[in-house]
């Protein structure tokens, strides 16, 4: 197997400013698109899945304009959206394709929605069940399940939901098409799932109510034109924290983190293993928390993660993981059954990929079971195109004591087009 080989190293230091955020980069772009009046955009995320949203928007006459991070959404209201005259293409972007068929759902006309092979594989009837209830008329294969999914929208009636996952996506297309609906359209959770859909939509003039796991919204909203600061990406700022906390020495400072309450989870759980992680200058800029984030090395012990953390770090997982194979004793892992669709069947691929590079972790149906060592000796590595894996195993590489050859490194485009520079630069 080849690929890019990470070697060991012993100190780090310095200060990295992780990309912007791609939950809030996606809604940023959509809601710009969805808005009257200019968005304009900061710190928006230069991934492959969010350049995704912006080529969707476009396709469906929506004007915009970018230089480098910042982007200028010239939107004139969903009622100005034109039918594409192509296949709109999510690539491997699965918050593109639920959302923007949630945002859809009350177009009066059709669209056709595909993505890359991993996309394609992924479910989708949990978006496509409600919003055929809500009155949108959907086809796909395996039962309106899996994409390609063509789309004709229309006149929706807002409906009362109850979710059987915890999951942004789910909750927040079908909060999109509420807009839309008549009446009031509303979504219950079994767990409280990220929330920066009912922020943002509040800062662009939308009435969300949200209580506990309980959101509400009425139809007939109205989105205005709005700035948005895109906070750094606590999941991109994982992988540091786990690193600056196994390296042998030195510290890194993390500025302008997100610190969402439905996403600190790996603060959380990094901190009940015993991490030295400080949280600094603390604010709140168009509606989202964020800080900056002190790291230094810390001997870490094994802990559970399940339960109400599960949904607020269930990107973190592969890196926790790695930090868990390097801690003292036992980690388990469980209540995380919806790793199995993700860009991969993540529970399976960390389990294997650990044991790859000598790791004693047994997969369980809904999580795995790790049990720590004072080193990981090496080996190789595949990312099978999941960008969280491949930085995950980068990181037990830097961790490593003789490297660890990563097969198709470039897969962390998606959310950290430049992972591997950054790690050069802080690693001398």
């Amino acid at each position: 197997m080849g690929g890019e080989f990470i070697k060991p190293i012993a100190k780090l230091g310095g200060q990295i400013r992780v990309p912007g955020d791609k939950s809030i980069s996606h809604r940023a772009a959509l809601f710009g698109g969805m808005a009257h009046g200019e968005t304009h955009v900061t710190n928006f995320l230069l991934g492959q899945d969010c350049l995704s949203t912006l080529r969707c928007l476009k396709q469906l006459g929506v004007s915009w304009e970018r230089k480098d991070t910042e982007v200028w959404i010239r939107g004139e209201g969903m009622e100005s959206w034109q039918e594409p005259a192509d296949v709109l293409d999510a690539g491997n972007s699965g918050t593109t394709f639920r959302l923007m068929l949630g945002a859809l759902a009350g177009s009066p006309f059709t669209i056709t929605m595909n993505g890359d092979e991993s996309l394609r594989t992924r479910p989708m009837r949990r978006v496509t069940d409600p919003l055929k209830q809500m009155g949108a008329q959907i086809m796909g294969r395996q039962g309106d399940n899996l994409a390609p999914i063509t789309m004709r929208g229309g006149q929706l009636e807002g409906q009362a939901f109850k979710t059987s996952v915890a999951s942004a996506q789910i909750k927040s297309a079908i909060i999109l098409a509420g807009i839309r609906a008549k009446g009031e359209t509303s979504v219950e959770e079994p767990l409280l799932s990220r929330d920066h859909t009912e922020r943002m939509l509040r800062g662009f003039g939308v009435d969300v109510q949200s209580r506990n796991t309980l959101v509400k919204v009425q139809g007939g909203g109205r989105l205005q034109g709005q700035g948005v600061s895109v906070p750094g990406d606590i999941s991109s700022a994982a992988f540091f924290l786990v690193l600056g906390s196994l390296v042998r020495q030195g510290e890194i400072f993390l500025p302008n983190v997100g610190i969402n309450p439905t996403r600190t989870g790996i603060l959380d759980a990094l901190m009940a293993m015993g991490a030295d992680i400080e949280i600094l200058d603390e604010a709140e800029i168009c509606g989202e928390p964020r800080a900056t984030l002190r790291v230094r090395p810390a001997q870490l012990r094994g802990t559970e993660i399940s339960g109400d953390m599960i949904p607020r770090l269930i990107d973190e997982i592969p890196v926790l993981a790695v930090a868990a194979s390097l801690a003292e004793g036992e980690t388990l892992i469980k209540d995380a059954a919806e790793l199995r669709v993700k860009e991969t069947d993540r529970i399976s691929t960390v389990v294997k990929g650990l044991q790859a590079l000598g790791v004693k972790a047994e997969e369980l149906p809904d999580g795995m079971r790790i049990q720590g060592q004072r080193t990981l000796l090496g080996g190789q590595a595949s990312s099978l195109g999941d960008h969280r894996l491949a930085m995950a195993w980068a990181i037990a590489g830097l961790l490593s004591q003789e490297g660890v050859s990563v097969e198709n490194m470039a897969a962390a485009d998606v959310s950290y087009p430049d992972f591997l520079t950054v790690i050069k630069k802080v690693a001398g």
